[in-house]
Formats: structure tokens, C-alpha cells, sequence
């Protein structure tokens, strides 16, 4: 048996969650191995729909162009009942989020994340199994199946991004409490000939006399001309309780693709004989299944040294296309953490905590509403329609309240806690067009953001720049934005200690606008993009203080005075 101990992190799964928290580490530098005991990825459309908010954290990631070059746009839905056609739906956001919703096939998404992984240097380890785990204080051995044999392997952290029936989750004695529906769903990738304008999803429904739904289509739209990844109520011939592929049904959870007879071109033609609002012919079909639906929720996202993220944390309805964005996001704040976790003596003790305290409430939320959404229908839901649709894009996950954020940074702008807006309008002394705020923020880590003209000239900046270089140990980067009006000579002489640093002027005033700076202010913005901090005024001693949630009061590298 091999004996290694060559790696900090060992991921468990290769799907979207899995090579986005593998992609993350690696883009840090932290060794890390991925393994998936399928010999291949699965060719099937699972999650589709891209939220605007994953958009914005591949914009962080540095791979969103390859993402938007491969998806197509998803502008909204057209809904018929019983024939009649209701109002359209259209997808918008605020001017300012940079990207609108999208669709992408899962095969794609992996293989995108996986190509952009493989730029560190790093590929996925197929057809290797975790078959179980130990932890102390130290580390994490792991006893792995390969294709060569047995091996044992001891890492610093495990991360199970394995799924539905997750083996690290297992191993963990995590509650996975919820339940399941009753209804099963079959699924097809098939071409249509309609003339249905592109970029809707289509919904058709027919309610029976009680006002119940007793069938549905649904084609939500996929790459290539005429494509779309439909979902239909499954005929009594095809109804099964058949274990998901690949895996044993005897943890009791029934959830995900089926094994089994899928269902055929003549089944899905029948449904849109019944349903279509427009007579057409399903063609150039790829894959069928059977979907069955469960909604559960651990009760912590992990233990010690050892975490769960995406379906082996939650799963839920499909309804909004929250499952795989929440996923993504699970491991976009996880990754980060244990990235500083793995720099001896650089993390707060308490950081890794933090990870559940801000996304098991996330996930809490998710599989309540989705399951809400899935009984009641989306136009139940008592917020308004802007405000439902940001928060199905995403954009209104937040941590406040969270162990890491400020509880003291007030503003009419976002608070610590929430999404820092992207803006439009920052100029540069040397580029010759307006950019965005995340072209600033693109592949940085932590950042401090000093907004007011008084940092032209105020004795506080080398102030407030050596105490960030001192309490984060060198890991703050520090970045000023100018008011539109501030004096044009000012952006050649802002330095600290003798260091120029980078200056952009809100040309547009649109920074101002969107965070409420009014007056000179201090922001921290994490790795994930969301503020930690809020100071106004900037002053020395609150940013050390939240700093110190953050980081270790000895982290290697600190700045002295």
C-alpha cells in the first residue's frame, strides 16, 4: 500500500463545486489533489442555468470569458396554461451587475473548469474512490481506491464535494435532515424545430378542474440551434424508485438521475404533441433520465478539518437554478479560508468556523424557498418582482452577522456582510478607457479600498496602510479611489512609506453612488467579493480590529512600524 503525505487539500468529487474549490486553491498556490471515481464526466445537461452572481465569481476566478463564449443567454420565460398564453417573464438585473443570466450544459461547465484548473498544473484523478477517513488534530488520513490499488493519504484538509450520497459526509455523522416528492420527472437534451423566440424557457402547464397541475413542460434552452433540456412529468410505464446512477439507495436519499429505462423520443414527442403551444418535431436526441427530487440540509457544514459543500451539504428542488450556483459558491467561500489556513500561523484560529456560520443559513434559505417555490409556484412568493429576481440571481447572499464581518460599519451603501457592487466609470492615470471596479478587484485577494480625496494628502494614509500590511502580515492590498472632483494632480503622489500606490479617479461618480461614499471611507473587500469592513472614518485601530478576525495576531510576514 502507498503511503503519501505530498498534498494540504484533498478534494472529494469532480463536479462544478469540486473543480471550482480545487481551481481556487491551486490559483493560491495550496497543493491540492482532486479525485472522482467516475472514469469520465458524464455527458448529461444536469444544472443548466449560470446565476449572474457565478458569472461575477468566474470574473474574480479569471476564466469567465470561456464560460460566456460557450453559453447562451437566458432573457427569460414564456408561460402557457392550459393552452393560453400568460405574461412573459423577462430576466433583467441592475445596469451596474456586469453579467445577466445564462445557460450552460453541466457537461460544459466541468469541462470549462476543468481546462482552467489544468493551468496549475493540476488534473482531475478518475476512477479513484474515497473509501474512509480519519482526522486528529494535525491532518487527515484518507484511504483511497485507484485504478493501480489501494493507497493511504494524509492531508491537511478534506473537502467532500461528493454528492447527494456523499461518502465525507457520511464519514462525518452529519444530520442530513428533509424529505422527498412524490413526483418524478424525466429529463431529455433534444433538438425541437419550433420558431419560439431564442433565449426562453418555456413553461406549459395544464391544471386540472381543482386547479391542480397535472401535466407540465418545461425546455429551458441549451447551446446549438433548436436545443433545449426539457423536463416532463414521467408516464406510469417509466415511473420507477430506482437508486441514482451509480449509487446505492441505501442511505434511504432518493435524489438525482435514475437507472433504468429513460424515457424515449416517442415519450418526449408525446408530451409536446399534448403541450406545445406551437406544433413540433423533437429530433437529434442526446440522453434521457429519470429525476427524482429530495430536499435535505446537513446540520454543520463540516468538522475540525473536514468540510462538505454543494449537494453534499443541501439539496433541493431545481426550481430557479439554485443548486449548482449555490455549490460553487460554497466552495468559492471555503476555498479562500483554507487557502490562508494552510499558511502556518496565518489564519484566526476561528476562521474555518466561519465557513459555516455564512453558508449554512445560505443553504437554510435555498432549500426553504425552493421547496416553496416547487409547491406553491414562484408567484407566491411575497417579495417583489425585483427583489425576487435578485435574489434568484444571487446577488443578495450575504454574511452579516457573520464572526469575520464588522458589526459597526453603517452606511446609506452596502454594509459589511453584503456584495460589493461592481461600478462602472474608474479611470486610471495611464488606460485610455473607463473600467469596471472588478477589473480592479480580478485575481486579487484581499483588498483594501480607500475611497476620498483627503488620501491625496493626509498624514492617515501611511497610517491606515501600515497597520493593514501589519495585521494581515504583508496579505492586504491597498488600492485608492478619488472623487470625480478631486484635484487632477493628486493621483501622481499618493504613496505609502516611500510605495506609490494604485489610484483611480470615479469618473462617473459611480462608485460614490453605489456605496454611499460621501465622505472618505475605508472598505475591505474579501477574496469572495463580499465587504468585510466599512470605516468611516478610516481610523487605524477599527481596521486592526477586524483584521484580527481574520488573521493571526502573529501571521508570518507581518510589516512593523
Amino acid at each position: 500500500m502507498a503511503h503519501t503525505y505530498a498534498t494540504d487539500v484533498l478534494v472529494v468529487g469532480a463536479g462544478p463545486v469540486g473543480l471550482t474549490a480545487a481551481a481556487e486553491l491551486r490559483r493560491r498556490g495550496v497543493s491540492c489533489r482532486i479525485v472522482d471515481r467516475l472514469p469520465g464526466r458524464l455527458p448529461f445537461a444536469k444544472a443548466v442555468g449560470i446565476q449572474p452572481r457565478t458569472l461575477e465569481v468566474w470574473d474574480r476566478m479569471g476564466m469567465v470569458r470561456a464560460a460566456l463564449e460557450a453559453a447562451v443567454p437566458m432573457r427569460g420565460q414564456i408561460l402557457y396554461v392550459n393552452g393560453a398564453e400568460q405574461p412573459r417573464i423577462d430576466l433583467s438585473v441592475p445596469p451596474e451587475v456586469p453579467y445577466g443570466f445564462a445557460c450552460l450544459p453541466q457537461y460544459e461547465t466541468e469541462r470549462i473548469l476543468d481546462e482552467f484548473l489544468g493551468r496549475f498544473g493540476t488534473a482531475v484523478e478518475r476512477g479513484t474512490e474515497l473509501v474512509s477517513f480519519g482526522q486528529d488534530a494535525d491532518g487527515v488520513t484518507c484511504r483511497l481506491n485507484t485504478p493501480s490499488g489501494e493507497e493511504e493519504l494524509r492531508t491537511r484538509f478534506l473537502m467532500g464535494c461528493d454528492g447527494a450520497h456523499s461518502i465525507v459526509r457520511k464519514g462525518l455523522g452529519l444530520g442530513f435532515e428533509g424529505g422527498a416528492f412524490a413526483e418524478e420527472y424525466m429529463l431529455a437534451d433534444v433538438r425541437v424545430d419550433w420558431d419560439l423566440p431564442s433565449g426562453y424557457a418555456l413553461r406549459c402547464m395544464h391544471q386540472n378542474g381543482d386547479g391542480a397541475v397535472d401535466d407540465l413542460l418545461v425546455c429551458i434552452p441549451l447551446p446549438g440551434r433548436g436545443r433545449y433540456r426539457m423536463s416532463m412529468m414521467v408516464p406510469p410505464e417509466l415511473s420507477t424508485a430506482r437508486q441514482a446512477v451509480g449509487e446505492t439507495a441505501a442511505d434511504g436519499i432518493t435524489h438525482g438521475l435514475q437507472n433504468g429505462r429513460g424515457p424515449g423520443l416517442a415519450d418526449v414527442q408525446a408530451v409536446l404533441d399534448r403541450l406545445s403551444p406551437k406544433p413540433t418535431t423533437a429530433y437529434d436526441i442526446r440522453w434521457t433520465s429519470v429525476f427524482r427530487i429530495s430536499h435535505r440540509i446537513v446540520d454543520r457544514y463540516g468538522d475540525g478539518r473536514v468540510f462538505v459543500a454543494g449537494d453534499a451539504a443541501h439539496i433541493h428542488p431545481p426550481t430557479g437554478a439554485q443548486g449548482m450556483n449555490t455549490g460553487i459558491q460554497d466552495a468559492w467561500n471555503l476555498a479562500w479560508k483554507i487557502a490562508l489556513a494552510t499558511e502556518d500561523g496565518a489564519a484566526h484560529p476561528a476562521l474555518l468556523a466561519s465557513y459555516d456560520a455564512e453558508r449554512r443559513p445560505v443553504g437554510e434559505e435555498v432549500v426553504g424557498r425552493t421547496v416553496r417555490h416547487a409547491v406553491e409556484g414562484m408567484e407566491k412568493d411575497p417579495d417583489d418582482p425585483a427583489t425576487l429576481m435578485m435574489r434568484e440571481a444571487q446577488l443578495l447572499v450575504g454574511y452579516r452577522g457573520s464572526p469575520i464581518v464588522d458589526p459597526a460599519g453603517k452606511g446609506p451603501g452596502p454594509r459589511p456582510g453584503d456584495r460589493a457592487p461592481d461600478c462602472e466609470g474608474l479611470t486610471g492615470r495611464i488606460t485610455a478607457y473607463p473600467l469596471r471596479l472588478y477589473d480592479v478587484l480580478r485575481e486579487r485577494e484581499h483588498v483594501l479600498l480607500l475611497y476620498g480625496a483627503g488620501f491625496a494628502t493626509g498624514p492617515g494614509l501611511e497610517a491606515l496602510v501600515r497597520t493593514a500590511l501589519r495585521s494581515s502580515g504583508g496579505r492586504l492590498e491597498v488600492c485608492v479611489v478619488l472623487p470625480a472632483d478631486a484635484d487632477p494632480d493628486a493621483e501622481a503622489g499618493i504613496e505609502a512609506d516611500g510605495t506609490p500606490l494604485p489610484v483611480y479617479r470615479d469618473g462617473r461618480g459611480e462608485f460614490a453612488r453605489l456605496y454611499g461614499a460621501g465622505e472618505p471611507t475605508a472598505f475591505v473587500i474579501r477574496p469572495d467579493g463580499y465587504l468585510g469592513a466599512r470605516l468611516t472614518p478610516p481610523a487605524p485601530q477599527p481596521l486592526a480590529d477586524h483584521l484580527a478576525s481574520v488573521f493571526a495576531a502573529t501571521a508570518p510576514g507581518n510589516a512593523q512600524d
